[in-house]
């Protein structure tokens, strides 16, 4: 009996395997034939153990850029990278992520249908990342493996179903309708950059108007993006560090050059291995969760990733792209000045919610609203990552971390409601439900639905 038990127990601590198992369940519910389920539960399965493998590559170009770095500076060089540290976070709480995302998106199921918060969370990967943070702090902090899937399910589906609302009111002023919404794990500094740009932008020039170099055509690509720019921050590490230590310490001889290029290479193709895993997984449970929600909640609007906005404002794609930059190379130089643990701006994360952030101050508050509300959002995803830190255990010890501006705010509540014990984490979790249902009902009372607002809910989106 004993062997039975421990077979079992040691399924449900690997976490492809809960992925094989999540994407089979979606599979039999909609009904495929024996055909399809078992080749989507196998593709999920190997998508898993896909992204392992680029979490592996990403980690191995950045330990010796961490030992590096505090060659040259004397202090942790930290670059937020999503990626890197989920692929990390996913090797020691894999299953525990899985599971929170999981019972999290029926949660954000729930909440649509039971509210007036009706976004139901279709950026899987991001979500993924989301419940992979969930899962380190709870457990970090001492919760038992059930305790943190069941109330970091409850936090998950409270952030997937709260955030898009936060971003709205701006995605109506980009997209000029109320059908789709943004789901991702930037939305908290997207939706501030929206604030910011609302309050000293000036709507009467627009970034369209500007006439964007072709040759900078390049910086639409992330991969591209990526490796560029990790080689010119490896470069210059190199050069401070010392070619003799680091030919000495870490290349094994190799010219100091081609092994800082190397390691910057690695980098971007980890990343891209990761991504390429992720999207293998989302491919076969995320259909299954949009059939399923469609007919859980029929207004509901999807809540898709930031590239959904791109198209609207090409131009202020890459002005808000470059002013995150800015923003985010303002805060690192204030963490030299101040000393300490320093935030290496990530790339990734400046190109996505500094794109969107442009697109959406660009529709709020013009140019100025664009450039203004992207460097808004550059700060914050530098001082909110080094923030949470402290409350993600071994995890927080590597040289890299969760880079979006909502992994800060609900790493702080979640993590600051720790430090005085379990009973607050699950106060916080129990009554931001009760707020959720308590605003929902008083914005049910003084927004009646009608004819009209059928209507406009079944209007194209608006592309450009």
């Amino acid at each position: 009996m004993n062997s039975v038990l421990d077979s079992l127990l040691d399924v449900f601590r690997e976490p492809s395997v809960i992925i094989g198992l999540i994407a089979l369940l979606g599979l039999v519910l909609q009904r495929k034939s024996p055909s399809d389920t078992v080749k989507g539960t196998i593709k999920a399965f190997v998508g898993f153990l896909v992204l392992a493998a680029g979490a592996d590559v990403v980690s191995g170009a950045l330990t010796p850029f961490g030992d590096m770095f505090q060659h040259a500076f004397g202090v942790q060089g930290v670059v937020p990278n999503n990626e890197a540290i989920v692929g990390k976070v996913l090797t020691d709480y894999g299953s525990q992520a899985a599971l929170i995302f999981f019972f999290g998106m029926i949660v954000n199921v729930l909440l649509a249908r039971l509210t007036v918060f009706k976004f139901i969370y279709m950026s899987g990967h991001v979500a993924l990342y989301l419940a992979a943070m969930v899962a380190v702090i709870l457990i970090a902090n001492g919760f038992s493996t059930w305790q943190a899937i069941l109330w970091g399910s409850l936090a998950q589906g409270l952030i997937t179903t709260l955030s898009p609302a936060l971003v709205q009111p701006w995605m109506r002023k980009v997209t000029k309708n109320d059908t789709v919404a943004l789901g991702h794990t930037g939305n908290f500094g997207i939706a501030t950059s929206g604030l910011v740009a609302k309050f000293l932008g000036d709507r009467s020039k627009s970034t369209e108007d500007l006439k964007i170099p072709k040759g900078l055509g390049f910086l639409r690509d992330t991969t591209v993006v990526i490796a560029s720019s990790m080689g010119v921050i490896y470069l210059l590490v190199t050069l401070v560090a010392g070619p003799g230590y680091v030919e000495g310490e870490l290349s094994n001889g190799q010219w100091y050059v081609l092994w800082a290029i190397m390691q910057a290479g690695k980098f971007a193709a980890g990343v891209f291995i990761i991504l390429a895993g992720v999207r293998v997984v989302l491919a076969e449970i995320i259909p299954a969760f949009k059939g399923i929600s469609e007919k859980l909640v029929p207004n509901a609007r999807p809540a898709l990733d930031v590239p959904i906005v791109f198209t609207f404002a090409p131009n202020a794609v890459l002005v808000g792209f470059l002013a995150s930059f800015v923003g985010g190379l303002i805060g690192m130089g204030i963490l030299v000045a101040v000393g300490g643990t320093i935030i290496i701006p990530g790339i990734v994360a400046h190109f996505m919610t500094g794109a969107a952030s442009g697109v959406i101050g660009n529709a709020t508050g013009g140019r100025r609203g664009a450039v203004l509300g992207a460097l808004t959002n550059g700060l914050l995803i530098t001082f909110l990552p080094l923030l949470v830190l402290p409350f993600l255990g071994d995890v927080g010890l590597q040289n890299s971390t969760f880079s979006d501006a909502d992994f800060g705010i609900s790493g702080l509540l979640i993590g600051g409601a720790e430090r005085f014990g379990h009973t607050a984490v699950i106060a916080l979790v129990l009554v931001s439900l009760a707020v959720t249902f308590v605003t929902s009902t008083l914005v049910a009372r003084r927004t009646p639905t009608d004819d009209s607002d059928a209507e406009k809910e079944t209007q194209p989106v608006a592309s450009s």
